[in-house]
């Protein structure tokens, strides 16, 4: 029955995510709960391609919750392209909450991203990190290990960052 009503199924999905953060407290702060444990892994299927977060264990992977409409996503963009070339040991997964899969690509051909990106849409990989709003980006380390949350948009450039990320 809830097929046939999307609304619905978005209520549903809200109510659910609502209880998931109360469960599991507030993550935007400055220390969040995730720092030091486990990320959580995820499998992403967008037509294009599937990524599995486990099979970048090894590498440091710094995981990008982004969208195509999000005007500080863009703005960060250039110099999250940019750390990638510069710190090749380090992956950087751009997973895209846009739910429109042409817009996504027309997105992606516009501006020339390079990352490896992939189109989750509306499937949840970033509710399993709490993260509800873009652009939030995660470092996790060589052996699975969330070290670090950004919320907003970053100069992936600074000499801060990349000397974070390289030590790791």
């Amino acid at each position: 029955m809830l097929s046939t009503f999307p609304i619905a199924r978005r209520s549903v999905k809200l109510l659910l995510l609502c209880a998931l953060l109360t469960a599991s407290g507030c993550n935007r702060g400055d220390h969040p709960q995730q720092v030091s444990r486990q990320a959580p892994d995820f499998v992403v299927h967008d037509g294009a391609r599937t990524v599995r977060l486990r099979d970048y264990r090894g590498k440091v992977v710094v995981l990008n919750f982004w969208a195509t409409w999000c005007a500080p996503c863009l703005d960060e963009l250039p110099s999250l392209q940019q750390m990638q070339q510069q710190l090749p040991q380090v992956q950087v997964l751009a997973v895209s909450i846009d739910d429109d899969a042409e817009a996504y690509r027309n997105f992606l051909k516009q501006y020339e991203v390079k990352l490896l990106s992939v189109r989750d849409g509306s499937e949840g990989a970033n509710l399993r990190f709490g993260s509800v709003k873009v652009p939030e980006t995660y470092v996790v380390d060589r052996k699975g290990v969330i070290r670090r949350k950004f919320i907003g948009s970053q100069d992936w450039t600074s000499p801060e960052i990349e000397s974070f990320l390289s030590k790791l």
